[in-house]
């Protein structure tokens, strides 16, 4: 089966391809964008209402997914709108130093954290299936390394002995939020088989 990435990047279909690596499907990147108005209250609202649009778009299977940094402590910071922290800061490199000065008063387990992913795999308005994948950690009071994107530099992962996601390239391809939420889905679709 042939899905439509609810996204025109290349990268992360390639990504979602070597993920879920399922007998029979493929993923494709959009060949144009859609605007879709990401105003759910959860990750799963706005990952349903990207498939949903793409679906009725493109009148073929779509996947999307929608994912952010949670902290907990701070529930009125990031979550859904991890994209659009700081919409000051153009980089990365300046929204995680903003977050690191906003979340300072926060210690101890206060700076627990978990980047969250759901896919949602939009086959027909009647067969619609979601799946979720974290990890857990804590934010750092400093960036760590240099690879990865987006808030990696600042989350360091738990068991992994201090290190940042950035730091962690290897690790993060098989057991990142979105790894962990593909491997759900095959688990699924393969158990369908």
């Amino acid at each position: 089966m042939e899905f439509i990435l609810a996204s025109s990047n290349e990268h992360k279909a390639e990504e979602l391809n070597e993920l879920l690596n399922i007998s029979g499907t493929t993923i494709q990147p959009s060949k144009r964008k859609i605007d879709v108005v990401e105003d759910g209250s959860t990750f799963q609202e706005n990952a349903l209402k990207k498939a949903q649009a793409y679906y009725n778009e493109f009148k073929n299977p779509t996947v999307a997914d929608d994912s952010g940094l949670v902290i907990p402590a701070r529930t009125d910071i990031l979550g859904i709108y991890s994209a659009r922290y700081a919409p000051e800061h153009e980089s990365y490199t300046d929204k995680n130093q903003a977050l690191i000065k906003d979340i300072s008063e926060l210690s101890g387990e206060e700076r627990n954290a978990y980047f969250a992913c759901y896919l949602c795999f939009y086959i027909s308005p009647e067969e619609i299936y979601f799946f979720e994948g974290r990890v857990h950690g804590v934010i750092a009071s400093e960036l760590k390394g240099d690879g990865g994107f987006g808030y990696d530099p600042i989350f360091l992962p738990e068991g992994q002995s201090g290190k940042s996601l950035a730091e962690l390239s290897e690790w993060k391809m098989t057991n990142s939020h979105r790894a962990k939420a593909c491997k759900a889905a095959v688990k699924f679709f393969q158990g369908q088989n």
